[in-house]
């Protein structure tokens, strides 16, 4: 056993373990050493490579790093593969940015072949980057042997699961309105769109429409998008809603609005009420159009009316509500019940279309004003407010979404919304709530999901369709191959758009759509094995895994997409256990944001406090149950004094004094029976530590299994070794010094087994100086420690807890009135109605005062004698 000094660096030390670890293969063995036909099986969500790593990857991955280990330790075999989310709109956007292309029509002058392999050179960008930090973070993942969402092979099980769910008739094609980015041209899934809310201020526009059957009319309507009001084919209102008929005094001009909200709109005594009716007796007049836009573009027969749909509200705006079925979910629902078409004048860049006169060539939200003016100087504007709002905006291009409706292909979700609730309920949520709340409702609620992007790197959708409609789906390249007769080494859409299909005397060609990246993500499970092609075999006998991770934004993400796929192939959820992280915030509250400079820079504090300091204070936060946590540097220096620095001062205490003593931790020193109460309440205490540790890990509960082993380290440090010093100074090789030096190694080298999952680097370092040379070669080969109930003494605990309690509440009252523990004092009071507890003051009274500097303690059963004694010591009460 080495001597170690008490001036740790640790980013110093933790190279060393590094550098230990690979020259070792520790990983390697890990794996290599626990049987095959014990799996734990792990899956990993791909990150995109397109950005460097940040605390949010690092606390999730530290996640992923505990539990694996743990599980090793424990006897299970944990193959660890990395992954890489390589497709989709972050590579597409960083691409367009690179070679400044604006837009569909300049990637398609620029070349899709050319813009696609300018995406795959980019996608792994920053990989040598992201390993480096993951490896530095301590974690354990295999990069050699890593899966690409662009690879052929992973690809192909994309396909293969694509035609699974089309041939259990899950995939059709339809016309919705859907969240849709302008910005890079292409629909969104509903769960996309709920991943980037903002609040925003909108214009809040009241309008009036002149009646066609009478006169000197109007209806009066609400709505928050003016930009839509150039596609505006009806009026809807409730059904069921109160409506009145009013005058304004001011010039006989009739209105027509709900009753509820005339006081909005009309001062008292300014207007006659005329009538009062439900909205249904609206329903089929007609009003003259804002705009004729419509006109001579599609059929105009049903067009301008007042429809009803119990949708409709009258708790805000005018109780009708202007429909535009190009663009709102509900307003395509009604018109379409009512024959009225779809008339959508904005291109696919979210463009006014040449024809639309003032507005024409505007960006939608760019013609907001100029439409208002023109309802201002046509006498139409009613009011004119503005509101503040919660509005989605695209996730990767931040920029406001519209809902639009296009053809589209979906996954029916709905068939299987009941299988997925249902599956849902057999998986083990960390943190509990989570399950029936914000991902069970989030998966009641669930709808039928958008998986087509008018996008270009991707996986394409494996669809060829004929002219008459008739449709070729394809589930592996070899039946491809077969169809067309040649070769297909990739299957991106560059390289598979030009192959045409002759059968039946029909010419098929491939649509033009490819897959949401969500989809080849939920897809992994299957893609990283290239399942059912390989590991057959191998996939099925771990099918569902045991265990995922990600933070809380991923339970409308990725993890939706694995339960949604699981339940459409096998009917059975992805995964067993899953652990929800927190998000990671800036010291005040906000996002972290790279402009702004509001939060530390991961690299400088890795190399500042080191891995540990970084892992185990989020570890013992509230990000790992699923709360948010405010990053700060001052909670790594605190980890860094509180935790780690007395940890190891503990170890260096034990190597100094063993080092001048010349004790070894041979069989025979190590061979004691300790008779000191503190040796053996502080066994006692470990052993407890390690059952407490097991059961919450075994139940995927971090947080309590952390704070556990922090308050460890307090005992040991503060009190155990504070109180024990004495008798490593004593001179000589006496019994109780030697009982001392065998605990305090025991406990050590114990207590590094027990935070190795946890803070790898300094439970090895302590391993290394402690580990005889017959042990394993590393803290983390070695099994996790089972509990020796022998080891355990309950009434000794309970009596240390008492005097421990004693002990802190005198401090307490030090501090409270400014008196140090050097100053002493004549007499501590100390009240107890407990028979036992007066019994085990009375036993510990020179321990509490030697710890409190108070000459005399007195123990009293009640106030009252308290009272008196205080009275007779002159104090005041």
């Amino acid at each position: 056993m080495k001597e170690v000094s008490n001036k740790i660096n640790f980013p110093v030390l933790e190279k060393e373990m590094l550098e230990l670890w690979k020259s070792q293969q520790i990983f390697e063995k890990s794996i290599e050493q626990r049987p095959k036909e014990r799996e734990f099986v792990f899956y990993d969500g791909p990150p995109f490579a397109t950005g460097l790593p940040h605390y949010g990857h690092l606390l999730a991955g530290t996640i992923k790093d505990v539990i694996p280990r743990y599980k090793a330790m424990r006897g299970f075999r944990v193959e660890r593969r990395f992954g890489w989310d390589c497709h989709g709109l972050p590579v597409e956007f960083e691409v367009e940015q690179d070679l400044n292309l604006q837009g569909r029509p300049e990637i398609e002058e620029f070349g899709i072949s050319r813009y696609n392999e300018e995406c795959r050179k980019i996608v792994l960008r920053y990989t040598s980057e992201w390993r480096e930090t993951v490896e530095r973070m301590g974690r354990w993942v295999d990069f050699d042997n890593d899966y690409k969402t662009m690879d052929r092979s992973f690809m192909e099980s994309v396909w293969w699961v694509f035609k699974q769910m089309w041939d259990k008739k899950l995939i059709y094609e339809g016309v919705k309105v859907v969240p849709y980015s302008w910005r890079v041209s292409t629909p969104l899934s509903n769960f996309e769109a709920n991943l980037n809310y903002k609040d925003i201020q909108d214009p809040s526009i009241t309008f009036r429409c002149k009646s066609t059957d009478e006169e000197n009319a109007y209806f009066l309507a609400w709505t928050t998008t003016p930009w839509t009001l150039p596609s505006n084919l009806a009026l809807c209102a409730g059904p069921d809603i109160t409506y009145v008929k009013i005058r304004d005094n001011a010039d006989n001009t009739i209105y027509y609005l709900g009753k509820n909200q005339v006081a909005a709109y009309f001062e008292p005594d300014s207007y006659q009420v005329l009538g009062e009716f439900n909205g249904s007796e609206l329903k089929g007049r007609n009003y003259v159009p804002l705009f004729d836009f419509a006109k001579g573009r599609i059929d105009t027969t049903n067009l301008w009316q007042i429809l009803v749909d119990d949708y409709v509200s009258d708790e805000s705006g005018t109780g009708i509500v202007h429909q535009a079925p190009a663009f709102g979910e509900d307003d395509l629902r009604i018109c379409l019940k009512e024959n009225i078409p779809v008339f959508d004048p904005v291109d696919n860049d979210g463009n006014f279309m040449s024809y639309m006169g003032f507005i024409a060539g505007m960006n939608i939200k760019e013609a907001d004003k100029p439409i208002i003016r023109e309802l201002k100087e046509k006498s139409i504007l009613i009011k004119h407010e503005t509101i503040q709002h919660s509005y989605p905006f695209c996730w990767r291009t931040d920029t406001p979404l519209i809902y639009k409706a296009i053809s589209t292909w979906f996954v029916d979700v709905e068939s299987i919304k009941q299988n997925m609730v249902a599956n849902n309920q057999t998986v083990h949520w960390v943190p509990e709530h989570i399950r029936d709340g914000r991902f069970g409702k989030w998966l009641e609620n669930a709808r039928d999901w958008a998986i087509s992007r008018n996008r270009f790197w991707g996986t394409p959708l494996p669809i060829w369709k004929s002219d008459d409609g008739d449709i070729l789906c394809f589930g592996s390249v070899t039946d491809l191959e077969e169809a067309i007769g040649q070769q297909v080494n990739d299957l991106h859409k560059h390289f598979v758009d030009d192959l045409v299909i002759e059968k039946n005397g029909k010419t098929y060609k491939r649509i033009p759509e490819v897959l949401d990246c969500w989809f080849e993500s939920g897809s992994m499970p299957y893609a990283q094995e290239h399942y059912p092609f390989e590991n057959k075999e191998k996939f099925e006998t771990n099918f569902p895994a045991n265990f995922i991770c990600e933070g809380l934004d991923q339970t409308r993400g990725w993890f939706y997409t694995l339960v949604v796929i699981s339940a459409a192939l096998f009917g059975k959820p992805a995964f067993h256990n899953v652990i929800v992280n927190g998000l990671i915030l800036a010291e005040d509250g906000k996002k972290m944001s790279k402009r702004l400079k509001n939060y530390p820079d991961p690299a400088e504090m890795l190399d500042k406090y080191g891995a540990d300091a970084i892992r185990l204070y989020m570890l013992n936060s509230v990000a790992v149950r699923g709360d948010d946590l405010k990053f700060s540097e001052k909670g790594l220096v605190d980890t860094t004094r509180i935790i780690l620095l007395p940890l190891w001062n503990a170890l260096a205490f034990l190597t100094t004094y063993a080092s001048i003593d010349q004790w070894q931790p041979t069989s025979e020193n190590l061979d004691i029976s300790p008779s000191n109460p503190l040796d053996c309440w502080i066994l006692s205490k470990l052993q407890e530590l390690i059952e407490t540790v097991t059961n919450n890990m075994d139940q995927y509960e971090l947080n309590k299994s952390v704070a556990p082993f922090v308050g460890f380290i307090d005992l040991l440090t503060n009190w155990y070794i504070r109180r024990s010093r004495r008798r490593f100074w004593k001179a000589g090789q006496g019994q109780d010094k030697r009982e001392a030096y065998a605990t305090l190694y025991q406990v050590l080298l114990q207590l590094s087994n027990v935070i190795a999952p946890f803070i790898p680097f300094i439970a090895e370092g302590i391993y290394q100086t402690l580990r005889e040379s017959s042990s394993p070669q590393s803290v983390h080969l070695v099994d996790f420690p089972a509990t020796c109930p022998e080891h355990r003494d309950l009434p000794l605990e309970k009596k240390m807890d008492l005097i421990l309690s004693t002990v802190s509440m005198g401090r307490a009252l030090r501090s409270k009135h400014q008196l140090k523990i050097r100053q002493p004092l004549a007499t501590i009071f100390l009240v107890t109605r407990d028979p036992e507890a007066k019994n085990i003051l009375t036993g510990m009274v020179d321990l509490i005062t030697d710890e409190l500097n108070i000459k005399k303690v007195v123990i009293a059963e009640n106030e009252e004698d308290l009272v008196t004694f205080s009275a007779k010591a002159n104090f005041k009460i």
